[in-house]
């Protein structure tokens, strides 16, 4: 296996392009998971504190030995703690253990709620004082992205969203690229591979390259400029999504996979959800 890729963010810090989402999964689940995933080769763990399982991840860090600097970890603002970053943050560094979050996410806009501006002001201040290296979003619409670049002047490095092959969101993509932001795709083998594994496309690139349908969505991702993190928490689909850096889709298998795209959204619409 050849040595996985980095993505160098727009504030100059790297971030690896694959890495182990944890949603959804309990503490008794996360934390063999995440040290299956370390062992396997993965650095990026992707967590969240609605997720409740961040001192899961933590544990698994911990028990690790491998140095804070090889690793990236990622966790997110939640809905309700929007008016306090600054709480929310500390809480979460505890249940990690850790001393700084590498990447520290809006997780929604919430629009109705109105505070995600404010949330993203406390996260300029707290990434100044060291706590964090590097400041983000979840789920932002291009007027939400607008809004917060426009009113502090400060635009994020990531805008992780929701993308797999039946919802390429390419405008926003697209956006996000001109203004210099990283697109990192949640939920990308569409939660389990519903409509996409069964693909006729994608089986035939499976038995071309001798991948699973998982290997060659994942590597799609990939190909496509994207962070990707699949969450799994069986041992041998973990190894088996990170086993994807000894080959490459070229550019027309790329454009074939681009056709399969439907606009199916399997999460909620970020203009309406309120958690």
């Amino acid at each position: 296996m050849t040595h996985p890729s980095q993505i160098k963010l727009s504030d100059g810090n790297l971030m690896p392009q694959l890495g182990l989402g944890v949603w959804q999964a309990s503490h008794d689940e996360v934390v063999p998971a995440v040290q299956k995933a370390l062992e396997a080769g993965y650095r990026s763990v992707d967590t969240a504190s609605i997720y409740k399982n961040e001192d899961g991840v933590g544990e698994a860090l911990a028990n690790a030995g491998i140095a804070r600097d090889e690793l990236f970890i990622t966790t997110k603002l939640w809905n309700a703690d929007q008016h306090d970053p600054r709480s929310a943050l500390q809480a979460s560094l505890k249940k990690l253990r850790l001393d700084y979050i590498d990447l520290y996410l809006i997780h929604w806009p919430v629009p109705v709620q109105d505070n995600y501006v404010d949330a993203w002001k406390g996260m300029i201040e707290l990434q100044k004082e060291g706590l964090i290296k590097s400041i983000g979003v979840c789920n932002f619409n291009v007027e939400h992205l607008q809004r917060i670049i426009d009113e502090t002047g400060v635009t994020p490095v990531i805008n992780q969203i929701e993308l797999h092959p039946l919802l390429q969101q390419r405008q926003l993509h697209a956006w996000n690229a001109t203004h210099k932001i990283q697109t990192e795709s949640w939920s990308p083998l569409a939660q389990g591979g519903e409509g996409v594994f069964d693909q006729k496309l994608i089986r035939s690139l499976a038995d071309k390259y001798g991948k699973t349908p998982a290997q060659i969505v994942i590597r799609w991702h990939l190909d496509s400029g994207l962070v990707v993190i699949p969450k799994s928490v069986t041992p041998s689909r973990i190894v088996e999504n990170f086993d994807v850096w000894d080959f490459r889709l070229d550019k027309d298998e790329i454009a074939d996979i681009a056709k399969l795209d439907v606009g199916k959204r399997l999460g909620p619409d970020p203009d309406t959800f309120s958690g």
